[in-house]
């Protein structure tokens, strides 16, 4: 009962990021304000935002769950802890720092509620009551943390092309470098307590599984 609840679970999952995926693209698509004034360029814009990259690795990391709860592979650990970690950072930062900067409606609402809110819910409870268990050590953890790193690097390097930055944290326009690379030193450790800190509580739950 508890492998068929997984995969429910992970099934919604997968299919709440899927809808709120769509439903961005579809509202960025039909955009007719902003700085990029093609549709090609908006959604190549769309996808440089870590909230979509992160939500993409949750979606397919999900649906493979709900095909198969017993993935263990390498490759797939590291990708399960980038998007866990990546969908909680997006919440919590979203949370405290992001929300109500923006005034929306409709579609663009229900799109930001899916995956700035529900996705970051539904994948952290959903690691935390099914798992997989027993897949993060310190080499997982190091190879999930270069996604972050290299999109760091990305945006501030294509910042100052694009003259654009996703985020206000990191708008080195307005905050100059030494307040942007500060706000990354936060959001970078941030990640990590994140990553050991799921470590921890993932060798504690192997446990009770192992002796329940």
């Amino acid at each position: 009962m508890r492998r068929v609840a997984g995969r429910v679970w992970f099934a919604v999952t997968a299919v709440a990021v899927l809808t709120g995926l769509v439903v961005q693209v579809f509202v960025t698509a039909g955009a007719t304000t902003g700085l990029f004034p093609t549709t090609a360029g908006r959604l190549v814009n769309l996808f440089c935002y870590f909230t979509i990259q992160s939500n993409v690795i949750v979606l397919v990391t999900t649906a493979l769950l709900a095909a198969n709860p017993a993935r263990g592979s390498t490759a797939f650990r590291v990708f399960r802890l980038a998007g866990l970690i990546g969908i909680a950072v997006t919440g919590i930062v979203f949370h405290t720092v992001l929300a109500g900067l923006n005034e929306l409606a409709g579609a663009a609402k229900l799109a930001d509620f899916l995956l700035h809110t529900a996705s970051p819910l539904l994948t952290v409870l959903g690691w935390l009551l099914f798992g997989p268990r027993g897949g993060i050590d310190w080499r997982v953890i190091g190879l999930a943390l270069i996604y972050p790193a290299l999109w760091l690097v990305f945006t501030l390097v294509r910042g100052p092309i694009v003259d654009y930055y996703p985020y206000p944290f990191i708008d080195v326009d307005a905050l100059g470098y030494p307040r942007v690379l500060l706000n990354c030193l936060v959001v970078a450790l941030l990640f990590f307590a994140l990553a050991a800190g799921a470590r921890a509580l993932d060798r504690v739950l192997t446990r009770r599984v192992v002796v329940s």
